[in-house]
């Protein structure tokens, strides 16, 4: 009897989340792929909704409950689980950005719940709830609250792009005490976020990650195919989506496309036969049959460019930070080899130095007195031109590339150089940043090149 009061249940549940489903679909069909790769599943043990990528739990009386308040309720939380898969909250890596915040804010990480874990929650729901309250669709629009309404305003004024790691960096510059963290939490809350720590338990075939990246990805080209009358509809959608669909590529392996293949004086055990080293040893005593080749053919980076932009647009503790993380690469024995010829250009409007580096002590005296100079306007064309003319004095042997960390607002050159040029985009707003076709672009991160981040990449300096 209680097994078919419980079947009963489910089959109630379950035709409420696909009549909501359904009516998203009608309303928007850019979603159609993602509204449909739930799979339901009743949970009495959470509290209200919740997803680890592939499932969408519910607790049954917390469901009708929502049901009961109006259909437009479901729908709203429908979406807000789908728009957290969608934008990657589940599978960020909120860790150090947490730790981080509560050293601002001057409270323990060590506690069950800190200040930083509230308001992370809280800014993971926020950026999806001002994308759901933003929606010109009857079937999610509601009245928004007075609070709702000043935050979103507030918010707006400061950041372009409201995604989670925007929205959370700007409630931690609002230095809230946990009261009123609480509050913020309490006014977005729709779903439990502890069903988020299941991300990686589930089997490695069904790769939610994976396939939530791969609808976001076809989302993106749809909206920006067919889509203006969407988009006129779901504005910041478009927007939130591109920031999520950077490529977070790693610096280090992103530095070794300027590698190069050459011969290095080192003992190449890759290409050591020990059978032979250890038969001529028990053969003859002490005479091996063969030995180690005393080179060995690597890739590693040797002639080489890094220009900073110093104009006022660029904050001196954001290009310190930048600074910081490539010494932290170059130092390595396996980036460069021993004879390196690399120059570090400051540019503003016009050069403002440069310094040529050729060892691994050159490189770390520039660090440890490391001067700024700039501060004017931006133009990328004098780093380009000053190459050239050192390319024509014969200071590099085989320049393979140019990598230029600035913020995107300047003057590009229309020619393409002889090198590679890459553009490592610094940026607040998320906003995208157009460069010539023949460069590449690296967006970094905010909270990667702050200065007095404690990670280990920057401990050594």
């Amino acid at each position: 009897m209680a097994g078919e009061k419980e079947k009963r249940i489910q089959e109630i549940c379950t035709r409420i989340l696909v009549s909501s489903r359904n009516e998203l679909y009608l309303h928007m069909r850019f979603f159609d792929v993602a509204l449909s790769s739930f799979a339901y599943e009743m949970d009495a043990g959470i509290q209200s909704l919740g997803t680890d990528g592939v499932g969408l739990y519910y607790h049954p009386g917390w469901l009708g409950g929502l049901f009961r308040q109006g259909r437009r309720e479901v729908n709203r939380a429908y979406l807000h689980l789908m728009l957290h898969c969608i934008f990657g909250h589940l599978w960020k890596q909120e860790r150090i950005r947490k730790k981080r915040a509560c050293t601002r804010l001057g409270v323990s990480f060590q506690e069950e719940e800190n200040l930083g874990d509230i308001l992370w929650d809280t800014a993971c729901d926020l950026a999806v709830e001002s994308m759901i309250d933003g929606l010109a669709f009857h079937c999610v629009k509601k009245p928004m609250s007075r609070d709702r309404r000043f935050l979103y305003e507030e918010l707006k004024k400061r950041r372009k792009v409201l995604n989670a790691e925007c929205v959370f960096e700007e409630l931690v510059n609002m230095k809230p005490d946990r009261e009123q963290a609480l509050m913020w939490r309490q006014e977005f809350w729709v779903d439990d976020h502890r069903l988020w720590s299941r991300r990686n338990q589930r089997p490695q075939k069904e790769n939610p990650k994976e396939n939530w990246e791969d609808i976001r990805d076809k989302m993106e080209t749809e909206l920006q195919t067919f889509g203006q009358d969407m988009a006129e509809n779901s504005p910041g959608l478009l927007e939130q989506i591109k920031a999520e669909s950077r490529e977070n590529c790693d610096y280090r392996e992103f530095l070794r496309k300027f590698s190069v293949l050459r011969e290095e004086q080192q003992l190449d055990t890759d290409a050591f036969d020990y059978v032979f080293y250890s038969y001529g040893l028990s053969l003859y005593g002490n005479m091996p049959l063969i030995e180690p080749q005393e080179t060995r053919e690597v890739k590693k980076i040797e002639d080489f460019v890094i220009a900073i932009d110093t104009s006022m647009s660029c904050s001196g503790e954001m290009v310190r930070g930048f600074l910081r993380e490539t010494y932290s690469i170059l130092k390595e024995q396996e980036s460069f080899f021993r004879k390196m010829n690399i120059h570090i250009i400051q540019c503003d409007e016009r050069v403002q130095r440069d310094k040529k580096i050729t060892s691994q002590e050159e490189l770390k005296e520039y660090m440890e007195n490391l001067e700024l100079s700039g501060q004017g306007g931006t133009d990328f064309r004098p780093v380009f031109a000053y190459v050239e003319e050192l390319q024509r004095k014969k200071e590099f042997s085989r320049l393979r590339g140019l990598l230029y960390f600035t913020d995107g607002k300047g003057i590009f050159p229309k020619v393409m150089p002889p090198y590679d040029t890459a553009f490592l985009l610094y940026q607040k707003d998320y906003g995208e940043v157009e460069v010539p076709p023949w460069a590449m672009k690296l967006y970094l991160k905010e909270e990667d090149l702050e200065a007095g981040e404690q990670d280990d990449v920057f401990q050594e300096i």
